[in-house]
């Protein structure tokens, strides 16, 4: 996958999806068979929720659709940045009250040009504004916390939430800098102890952080960029991490053979499902 990302495992089937955004692709693994199928999309697809057992949301560069699982079939459920095609969605995660964050960012990268918005049913209200590259976006189990990343700025921001609806009741500040240190704060998920587990873009490792910012791990895998990280299995007790080549040149490609790979980390984990996204 040029661009893997958006990495999601949905109980209800057993199966795990993730995309390939740049490649307009929806990659779907039975986890219990090892089946693997290739969903082409119309659009630069970044982030699934599950709804219930026959729908899925997906988030774009054209907005949020809805997905008929069994079909395929993709209906416009909400606009975000309907007068900016040059952005498209990135980084996305649900709340545990059932509303979705969803970053935005220039196609090209242009600083400043996303922002990060809440969507409750089909209420879109932006949140923050005029950032470069959403990542990390997750909340801490009981939905009080939520955090999210510039991977332009590198800094780990952490902002107190309102755990019925998702909404921030205070500013943001942040919650580890790592500006000065190898790799890019990128996809990030929050496990039932309520520590962080981060991919660190360019850095070839997860990392897991305690809920006081401090680093309690790090689990290097073999691709120099891993994008986001996702609990996975019927117990949740496993860890799927995306990764990419986008951005690396042929020489680079051929020393980084296993750029773009979905991996396993290899390690018990003790994860929860995502929560479902509310019509």
């Amino acid at each position: 996958m040029e661009l893997g990302e958006g990495p999601t495992y949905d109980p209800l089937s057993g199966s795990l999806f993730w995309f390939d955004i740049l490649g307009k692709t929806l990659c779907e693994l039975t986890v219990e068979t090892g089946t693997l199928v290739k969903h082409d999309l119309p659009f630069l697809g970044s982030v699934l929720a599950v709804i219930d057992k026959d729908r899925q949301l997906i988030a774009s560069d054209q907005g949020l659709f809805l997905r008929e699982r069994s079909s395929g079939v993709l209906k416009p459920y909400a606009k975000i940045e309907a007068d900016k095609p040059q952005n498209r969605s990135n980084d996305g995660r649900v709340h545990p009250s059932g509303a979705l964050w969803i970053g935005t960012m220039s196609k090209t990268a242009d600083t400043g040009a996303g922002a990060i918005y809440h969507v409750a049913g089909t209420q879109v209200t932006k949140l923050f504004e005029a950032v470069s590259i959403p990542n990390g976006i997750c909340f801490s189990p009981d939905g009080a916390v939520g955090y999210f990343n510039d991977s332009k700025v590198n800094h780990m921001m952490r902002v107190d939430l309102n755990p019925a609806t998702g909404m921030p009741t205070g500013a943001p500040r942040v919650f580890i800098d790592q500006s000065a240190r190898n790799g890019v704060i990128d996809g990030s998920v929050v496990d039932l102890e309520g520590t962080i587990w981060n991919s660190n873009w360019d850095g070839g490792a997860v990392d897991r952080y305690a809920p006081d910012g401090s680093q309690i791990g790090r689990f290097e895998i073999p691709t120099r960029r891993p994008t986001c990280p996702a609990f996975f299995g019927p117990g949740f007790d496993r860890l799927a991490v995306t990764s990419c080549w986008e951005g690396l040149s042929d020489a680079e490609r051929q020393t980084d053979v296993h750029a773009g790979s979905l991996f396993e980390l290899g390690l018990p984990v003790q994860g929860k499902p995502e929560p479902v996204f509310k019509l």
